[in-house]
């Protein structure tokens, strides 16, 4: 009697498990695929939220005159028309710095000033000299008088003019001399040599610290002034794209310090001869640096533009999709709405590529997730 219990009931828990098992309990829900509309031929539909637009990126174009090769790696250095560098013309021991990095000086300003030996000798050798030609004019006018009584003979006359001459030169000399070592004169050699800016600029390098031995030898310069302003932008252009380079022709400029902005140039200078080693030439281009983005020794790419008026739309290579012989983009017409289109490539680089017709300034491309799109829609036919 109980082992007919025992089966009975086994045979109930079965039942009751086969029952959910098959649906006989509550439904599970189950995620619905997103459908994707393919109306009318090459567009796209997706409803909101579908996980397809979460991969795909859209943006208008920017309008660009068309590039003659891809950019070339360029370097910013200092416009050499507004930059002096300077050393001290003497030795001496740096007792005060009156201009520091990044201060705007004036023509004549004291940059520092330094205690001299060679200071003190140069004024001395003016003192000398002066004092000497004093001398030697009293003896001239002396013997033109003792002359004049047939008091001395000719040759001494003709002696103390000689005299009077060498002094004479001597003095030129010597200030000449101290004009060199300070060209807007000496107030007090008391208080130590100054050495003044030559230009009107900013203090781009300084190198030298107070109690600094300082020689005119020295390998680097002092101070570096400069107009930040102007700057130059040099390229190492390839033999093989000298004819596409002319002077007065337009570039574009790019730096990642500013990867979204471009900075427009023109080619200024064409160095007459190649590099035997490299087969490169020296290519430099000037640009307007009013707002001083641009620094010296920044690395830059450089764009070599057609001399034209007409610009193209730049496409990023990534948002092309290839069919045979013609290119095509993908155009977000409406939100979630998106048509294949095909574009004609005016010229296509590494990077990016150029149309001029196919597509408008308002259009919104799709530059991230084109390849994705592309296999849905062969998917989808």
């Amino acid at each position: 009697m109980k082992k007919t219990a025992l089966i009975i009931a086994l045979i109930a828990v079965g039942l009751v498990g086969a029952y959910y098992e098959f649906g006989g309990g509550a439904a599970k829900p189950v995620a619905k695929p997103v459908t994707v509309s393919t109306t009318p031929a090459d567009e796209l539909r997706y409803p909101a939220g579908a996980p397809q637009l979460a991969a795909i990126h859209s943006e208008t174009l920017p309008q660009l005159p068309v590039p003659l090769a891809d950019p070339l790696n360029a370097k910013v250095t200092y416009d050499e028309d507004v930059t002096t560098r300077i050393n001290s013309p003497i030795s001496g021991r740096v007792l005060n710095i009156k201009a520091q990095l990044g201060d705007e000086v004036k023509a004549g300003q004291t940059l520092f000033v330094m205690d001299s030996p060679d200071l003190g000798n140069a004024i001395a050798d003016v003192e000398k000299a002066n004092a000497d030609a004093r001398l030697k004019q009293l003896n001239l006018s002396r013997a033109k008088t003792l002359y004049q009584g047939e008091a001395i003979a000719r040759k001494d006359l003709e002696s103390a003019q000689s005299d009077y001459a060498a002094a004479t030169a001597e003095s030129r000399r010597a200030i000449l001399r101290l004009k060199n070592l300070a060209p807007q004169g000496i107030n007090n050699a008391a208080e130590g040599y100054a050495l003044r800016s030559p230009i009107s600029g900013v203090v781009a390098q300084r190198q030298l610290n107070p109690g600094e031995e300082v020689r005119p030898d020295l390998p680097d310069p002092l101070f570096i002034i400069t107009n930040p302003a102007k700057v130059w932008v040099t390229i190492d252009l390839p033999e093989s794209l000298l004819a596409k380079a002319e002077v007065g022709h337009p570039v574009s400029i790019s730096v990642d310090a500013y990867p979204d902005q471009h900075f427009a140039g023109r080619i200024e200078k064409i160095a007459p001869a190649l590099d035997p080693v490299t087969r490169r030439i020296t290519v430099r281009c000037s640009v307007d640096n009013s707002k001083n983005l641009l620094k010296p020794e920044m690395y830059a790419k450089v764009t070599l533009l057609a001399e034209a008026d007409e610009n193209a739309f730049r496409i990023p290579n990534g948002a092309i999709v290839s069919n045979g012989l013609y290119s095509y983009v993908f155009v977000e017409i409406a939100p979630g709405v998106l048509k294949k289109r095909r574009i004609p490539l005016v010229v296509q680089y590494r990077d990016y590529s150029y149309a001029a017709e196919g597509l408008t300034a308002q259009d919104k491309v799709v530059t991230s997730g084109a390849l994705l799109l592309n296999s849905e829609l062969d998917t989808a036919k």
